[in-house]
């Protein structure tokens, strides 16, 4: 078991209170000091990994993720058995979407200390966004087991639950999760109240109230318990204390996260549809048939779209997969290059390579069934290489109404942290729309756009359409695909289990409450003799 004085060794007696410190103002969120006092301390000890992984934390904390990748890799050469120097390493490897040298470090932290019920329930956390669910239900299982009282872990298996359908199972987790502790029990009661019928009470709506308001509890679960408290109050059809009680909550993961930097992400889908421009001679060969690609914003119905896909009997749903991704930045290794500087050198036979890579990495997912879905939303900024890489891929894009769509990512997807302000989650939505328009325009008739507004107003045709460029047989099972069992581990998990709702659309309910969002989206004010009726 590695000590706490073999990660303190070396450090002079100032130094180690001075470590104290800044741990003690990363945990209170003063990132400020905690950089100014880690940095001093660094220059005395530039190379104690302990320093490094604190000032990493720090970095993390400031959004400078590759400087904090750097600094723990420096701080694991130096000490390669310390597991908290892992465990952070798993966090930056997150944060660059490095998403199998994640999985990695977080493991080795659990093997360096196989006690550790925090390290357990990260590394299930890991296997759950990763579409591994029953390998984050054994890790989360643990977790719990070395620690009865670990919210996170039973948060977690409460979700995995949800995700399998168990939805009995997993309103009683999420209700003694809240009954035990309310204050910490933050994405407890944002998942408790997606669930239906709407299960929270009069009785909790007076706790979680007292949670929202108290400031004492950390900004991100008093957010959290903020938007549970929206949902409710749209549910009594309070809109504008609803939409209220999410500016709040917004304004909390602001402060708690800090500002999103939309300018690089801007910047880099620049140089990914100009790096395709003209468009390269990709594989020459015809692989990749195997996979569909669902893109999509977030809540635009791409998982609705999968669902239907996947009770095909040909194809498995695969979930939010990261491999496509992993085999981008294993080739941006390979190339000493970061992507897409690589791409104007990559010869037909490096796509063909890059493509049977990723076919082999998602092997599992063709041991039923022949063919699979991917619906790793952000792959839309990958069309280029995917269809260079996998020339028979399908590639199918999800898209909703604008206002519904970003509406939507403001009232559900409030981990995300550019839907925090409005000005940047347009700007997402809108290098969405122009590289997807752009795709469009250099592969011509090999992407397919599902509008979703089309599929809930006529299911039949437009699932049939659908199947029909997937180059699958009409299946009828696809038309009651509510009927699906299969693991679906998104906030959606619930309404793919309902036959098709036609009245999803929520903007004419919050008429000019939504006029900032009208307006940053280019669209006219609220009028509500427009009202369409939805």
């Amino acid at each position: 078991m590695f000590t706490e004085t073999q990660r303190l060794a070396g450090l002079p007696p100032d130094l180690v209170r001075a470590r104290q410190d800044i741990v003690q103002a990363i945990v209170d969120q003063r990132i400020d000091a905690a950089a100014q006092s880690v940095a001093a301390a660094l220059a005395r000890a530039p190379q104690h990994p302990e320093l490094l992984r604190l000032s990493a934390l720090v970095q993390m904390a400031m959004r400078q993720d590759e400087q904090a990748l750097a600094s723990l890799l420096t701080a694991r050469a130096a000490q390669p058995d310390d597991p908290l120097i892992h465990d952070a390493l798993g966090t930056a490897y997150e944060k660059v979407h490095d998403f199998s040298r994640a999985r990695a470090a977080l493991h080795r932290a659990c093997v360096l200390d196989p006690g550790n019920s925090g390290f357990w329930f990260n590394y299930a956390n890991r296997l759950f966004e990763g579409g591994d669910t029953a390998g984050s239900l054994s890790a989360a299982q643990h977790a719990l087991k070395l620690a009865p009282d670990n919210t996170d872990a039973r948060s977690l298996l409460a979700t995995l639950a949800v995700a399998a359908g168990r939805h009995d199972e997993a309103r009683d987790l999420f209700r003694a999760i809240i009954r035990d502790d309310p204050a910490g029990a933050g994405s407890s009661w944002w998942w408790y109240a997606t669930m239906k019928p709407m299960p929270l009470t009069a009785a909790d709506i007076d706790v979680l109230q007292r949670v929202a308001n108290d400031t004492t509890v950390p900004g991100d679960k008093r957010a959290l318990a903020g938007f549970a408290l929206a949902i409710w109050l749209e549910h009594q059809g309070q809109v504008v204390a609803a939409f209220e009680q999410m500016q709040a909550a917004h304004a909390l993961f602001r402060v708690h996260e800090g500002p999103y930097e939309i300018e690089p992400v801007t910047r880099h889908i620049d140089e990914i549809l100009q790096a395709f421009e003209p468009v390269p001679a990709g594989a020459g060969n015809a692989q990749g048939k195997e996979a569909i690609f669902i893109v999509s914003m977030p809540r635009s119905g791409s998982t609705l779209t999968e669902q239907i896909l996947a009770s095909h009997s040909q194809v498995d749903g695969g979930g939010e997969l990261p491999d496509f991704l992993q085999v981008i930045l294993d080739e941006s290794d390979r190339a000493n290059e970061s992507f897409p500087a690589w791409v104007p050198a990559q010869t037909p036979e490096r796509w063909r390579m890059l493509g049977a890579r990723y076919l082999a990495r998602t092997r599992r997912f063709r041991m039923r069934r022949p063919r699979f879905t991917d619906k790793r939303l952000d792959n839309w900024m990958m069309i280029g290489p995917i269809l260079s890489s996998l020339p028979q891929a399908r590639i199918v894009v999800v898209r909703r109404d604008p206002l519904e769509n970003c509406l939507a990512c403001y009232r559900y997807m409030v981990m995300h942290s550019y839907t925090h302000e409005v000005s940047d989650l347009v700007q997402v939505w809108r290098n969405f729309d122009r590289a997807v328009t752009r795709w469009q325009q250099l592969y011509p008739g090999r992407v397919y756009v599902q509008q979703y507004e089309d599929l809930v107003a006529d299911p039949e045709n437009q699932i049939r359409a659908l199947l029909e460029y997937c180059d699958l047989p009409f299946e009828q099972a696809c038309l009651n695909f509510h009927a699906t069992e299969r693991v679906v581990a998104t906030p959606s998990a619930t309404q793919v289990r309902e036959p098709m709702r036609r009245n999803t659309a929520r903007a004419d309910k919050y008429g000019a409450l939504l006029d900032p969002l009208r307006k940053e989206l280019g669209l006219p004010p609220w009028r509500p003799e427009e009202n369409r009726g939805s």
